[in-house]
């Protein structure tokens, strides 16, 4: 084959892979070789970063340890005692538009799918604590970021988190990252033993998808490239 044509190939696996990446929401069992899951975080690490800092913490979480972290976690999500601000804002206090509708479409789109109306408060618990089980995924990561560091190291971070998502789904994996458990991270950094010095970013499952899972349906909607960007002469 032709030097144009192999690049020809890679770049099509590579668009591949980005563009059917997406957040799955239910895991089969099955397990991963620790092998593999090692070559994709050596993968992941190639990402750039500011003055090659290499911000970015992981930590792979074994299966005892991810026992107590979920029994720890399920408890938590009826405890009046979880801290009322996140470990870090998300989100603005107030989301304008056009991010507000985008934000409720996407979340009433995947309740549809799961049968979870309006005013569900049980459904939306149990969607919450499928979240915080890592979606029965046989792959479970915690992403953390030093606390003195700045916005450069976590645009940085956010690097890594996509070349690992990239890396999984062009390995035959799926994945979702998991913003949810910086809302319970004093339960997420005792059970794995982090130190106050360190934010509590983010976690990631990754395994093969239930194909099975409505949930599992939904692809977002995506602006068009004119919606977002500026051609300058």
């Amino acid at each position: 084959m032709a030097e144009d044509d192999l690049t020809t190939v890679s770049a099509r696996t590579v668009e591949q892979a980005i563009t059917s990446r997406r957040a799955i929401r239910a895991f089969l069992p099955d397990p991963i070789d620790p092998a593999l899951v090692r070559r994709l975080i050596e993968v992941a690490a190639r990402a750039p970063s500011g003055t090659n800092m290499q911000p970015w913490k992981l930590r792979v979480i074994g299966p005892d340890t991810r026992e107590r972290l979920e029994a720890a976690l399920i408890a938590a999500l009826d405890s009046p005692d979880l801290p009322a601000e996140e470990e870090y804002r998300y989100y603005p206090e107030r989301l304008r538009e056009p991010y507000l509708s985008r934000r409720r479409k996407v979340g009433w789109d995947l309740y549809g799918l799961l049968g979870v109306t309006k005013g569900d408060i049980e459904g939306m618990k149990r969607q919450s604590a499928a979240n915080l089980r890592f979606f029965g995924a046989p792959v479970a990561l915690m992403l953390t970021v030093d606390r003195d560091l700045e916005i450069g190291s976590w645009l940085d971070l956010g690097m890594f988190v996509q070349s690992l998502l990239i890396a999984a789904q062009g390995n035959g994996l799926q994945s979702c990252p998991q913003a949810i458990f910086a809302r319970f991270h004093p339960v997420v950094r005792r059970e794995l033993s982090i130190p106050e010095s360190e934010v509590v970013v983010c976690g990631i499952a990754i395994g093969h998808a239930d194909p099975d899972a409505p949930q599992n349906a939904l692809v977002p909607e995506r602006e068009p490239v004119e919606g977002f960007t500026t051609w300058l002469d």
